[in-house]
């Protein structure tokens, strides 16, 4: 992890943001033009002001000392970088200047359900065997299988069958279907875990499982050979935060804040009523979050993604900014992400995009105040008549002036 942070890091402090790039050409553009004026002003008002010689050679030196857009160039990486470490003091790590800007653009923002919203710990609540079986074979088979998933539900079905002590017997040939569940061989029997559609259920447990996710449970089916054994009700508790940060984000101008779920439509609901989210996306594979992005995208612009999977990274990656969980995050997902929130606290999400504005203020205020004092400059040059050493020092201070406006951002 410290090698991903200070190679991050580094990306980081060399990676130039959009405003930037745009500077940097604009300065190139600008040199040529400053140039060039400064020959001609060395060159022409002997003959058509009646100027002598010294004087406008003069002119012509201390115009090129104050036109020099020395001042324009400190206006923004100074104050990015302040930027990203102010973010990481608050456990906050911006990959790049860029993402810092983009963050303070932000209008809409997609939440990944498990792991993000919630703690991404469920708990198994409830088995509810088809006739003909008990809970225990049912959770056997299904532990059985599990031991090989990646996945938070299925590591909670594994911890709760230790937890009962239970014997588990062993699955061959296992393979996780990303989106859908996993399967494998146990005694000779394929044993299917997963979704209702991904293990082929057609059950008298039907209406059981919509009741359970009508209360905010994720339902996990269970099948042998084709065969529905029973159903597995898992439970993940809200972060504290949640409720709290979605306000504070609404309040903040977020208008549109969104829940993207591989869960059913019922459970994801039953948490956007929870949190007071209104849109949401729900029974999504990875590819469908990624067409969700984009949807997103056309509509609103500026889109963030909040994951912590390796289903969300394909959405991180289509984000605008795409935001992962730092602790229970998975390797592919922070990788992907562009901002990761090292202590998984929702809540900085809103100090990410406050500082994102902060940002976006500061460098304003930077060009505005550059470009400022080069007009003032040049006028006093002209109209004037400043030395030398005041053109330096009005031009070397207005360099330091915006250096130290953009360390503002260091403060909280």
């Amino acid at each position: 992890m410290i090698q991903r942070v200070i190679r991050l890091v580094q990306q980081a402090q060399t990676e130039a943001p959009p405003s930037q790039l745009f500077v940097e050409k604009f300065e190139r553009g600008y040199a040529k033009l400053i140039v060039l004026s400064g020959l001609l002003l060395a060159i022409l008002p002997p003959f058509i002001l009646g100027w002598n010689w010294e004087d406008t050679i003069y002119r012509a030196l201390i115009f090129l000392v104050v036109a020099s857009p020395c001042a324009l160039m400190a206006s923004i990486m100074p104050a990015l970088l302040s930027g990203i470490a102010n973010g990481a003091r608050q456990g906050i790590l911006f990959k790049s200047g860029a993402q810092l800007e983009i963050m303070g653009k932000v209008r809409a923002i997609a939440f990944d359900k498990t792991g993000t919203l919630t703690t991404g710990k469920p708990q198994v609540i409830k088995i509810v065997p088809a006739a003909g079986y008990t809970e225990t074979e049912v959770l056997k088979l299904a532990a059985a299988v599990e031991v090989y998933s990646e996945h938070s539900i299925g590591r909670s079905i594994v911890e709760f069958a230790q937890r009962q002590q239970l014997e588990l017997p062993t699955a061959t040939d296992v393979q996780a279907k990303i989106g859908w569940g996993i399967a494998g061989q146990v005694n000779e029997m394929l044993i299917a875990v997963g979704k209702a559609d991904f293990v082929a259920a057609t059950s008298e447990l039907t209406q059981v499982s919509q009741q359970l996710e009508a209360e905010g449970k994720t339902v996990v089916w269970v099948a042998k050979d084709d065969r529905v054994l029973g159903i597995i009700a898992v439970a993940d508790t809200l972060r504290p935060e949640a409720a709290a940060t979605v306000k504070r984000l609404q309040k903040l101008g977020v208008e549109h804040i969104i829940i993207l779920t591989g869960d059913r439509e019922q459970t994801a609901q039953y948490i956007a009523r929870e949190l007071g989210i209104n849109e949401v996306y729900a029974e999504l594979l990875p590819e469908d979050k990624v067409t969700a992005i984009k949807q997103l995208q056309t509509k609103y612009q500026t889109v963030a993604m909040v994951g912590d999977g390796i289903n969300d990274a394909p959405a991180l990656a289509q984000a605008s900014a795409g935001i992962a969980m730092g602790i229970s995050g998975s390797d592919v997902a922070l990788e992907t992400a562009d901002i990761v929130l090292m202590a998984d606290r929702l809540e900085q999400l809103v100090h990410a995009i406050k500082l994102g504005r902060r940002a976006q203020n500061v460098v304003k205020q930077n060009i505005v105040f550059a470009l400022s004092c080069i007009g003032l400059l040049l006028v006093a040059n002209f109209v004037g008549n400043i030395t030398m050493p005041l053109g330096v020092i009005g031009h070397e201070g207005s360099t330091v002036i915006v250096t130290l406006s953009g360390l503002r951002l260091l403060r909280n």
